[in-house]
């Protein structure tokens, strides 16, 4: 059964101003951290078992402990929303149809970690989620929830946000730190992690938009009742974008674990008269399945038992009309002009 906890507002009018998230409850979450240490933030994510959103699935309040506390240099916070990842869409969604839940969970973020400064890089394509973004900035900033001093609580933060060119590698965290500081979005060499040296050398944190946008309802409803919602070791929902040859392509919400044929059904099942050939389960980047698979539990580790990943979860729906020859010869030219050279 679908479940709507990131996407609940996704359809409400005006959902994107701040006096529309606050009547729902928005920010109330920041208030509540805003009064709670950083390790005791760290420790509500873990036990929710948040793992990020972007692809990967590591854990995030284990990410987030791995920087080091009194350095003395500035914490950094960074927004993976690069998203050109094909078949994938959830991030921008978030973004244009919900900007506050990001914003918020930024600043919750930013307080668990440490950071004073933030940047939100966007994928250079979407216009209107740069410019919904930059509108909540500024409407959190003159609500005091943004800025100096927030709430009087003596911490600090602020966020900006960084269009990007568009090319597809700097969705990879390293990448994206070298195009923020002005250089070719290029992949570093690791170690050192962003952890120890990240944006301009310093501790840095890269988390995934869906990543953030979860933190407030963590922070308000309790790490218990979201990892409740999805498996045993991981916590949560998670947006499924949908695309291919399906009746209804778009962005569904359900707890990890939920079964590949829900999903499908939920679209509208394979084209009439077309039966299921194969899909990818969570993007181009992850090895796909045949129509026997269509019973996996998507979840991180189900997948992965298999040979693939749930990635960003950008499931691509193939019917017995597709040359998988074809398709893949798509896909090769895709990543020799985004990956090669």
């Amino acid at each position: 059964m679908s479940t709507k906890i990131i996407s609940a507002r996704f359809n409400k009018s005006s959902s994107y101003r701040i006096s529309s998230y606050i009547a729902d409850g928005g920010y109330t979450a920041l208030v509540k951290a805003l009064k709670l240490a950083p390790d005791e933030i760290i420790e509500l994510v873990k036990r929710a078992r948040l793992n990020g959103r972007g692809g990967a699935g590591f854990p995030t309040g284990v990410k987030w402990s791995f920087v080091p506390r009194s350095s003395g240099r500035p914490v950094f916070l960074c927004v993976n929303a690069d998203e050109g990842e094909p078949g994938t869409f959830k991030d921008r969604a978030i973004m244009e149809r919900d900007p506050h839940a990001l914003v918020e969970g930024a600043a919750i973020a930013a307080r668990a970690i440490g950071a004073e400064a933030g940047f939100i890089y966007v994928r250079g394509e979407y216009g209107k989620a740069i410019e919904r973004l930059r509108k909540a900035i500024d409407e959190a900033r003159s609500k005091g929830f943004l800025g100096r001093n927030i709430k009087g609580s003596g911490f600090s933060f602020d966020l900006h946000v960084h269009a990007g060119a568009g090319a597809y590698v700097c969705g990879e965290e390293t990448a994206l730190i070298e195009s923020l500081e002005g250089k070719r979005g290029m992949p570093r060499l690791r170690p050192p992690f962003p952890a120890q040296s990240g944006f301009l050398g310093c501790p840095t944190v890269v988390n995934n938009v869906e990543t953030l946008a979860n933190l407030p309802h963590i922070i308000s409803r309790g790490p218990e009742w979201f990892a409740s919602l999805g498996t045993e070791k991981h916590g949560g929902t998670k947006l499924f974008a949908v695309s291919g040859h399906v009746m209804k392509p778009g962005l569904y919400e359900f707890p990890l674990g939920t079964r590949f044929v829900e999903i499908l059904n939920s679209a509208g099942g394979t084209r009439r008269g077309r039966k299921l050939k194969a899909f990818f389960p969570g993007g181009v980047s992850t090895p796909l399945l045949g129509a026997d698979r269509i019973h996996v539990n998507m979840d991180f580790d189900s997948l992965a038992q298999i040979g693939t990943m749930l990635g960003s979860a950008g499931v691509i729906v193939m019917d017995d009309t597709t040359c998988m020859v074809d398709a893949l010869l798509n896909l090769e030219r895709f990543y020799a002009h985004e990956s090669c050279g």
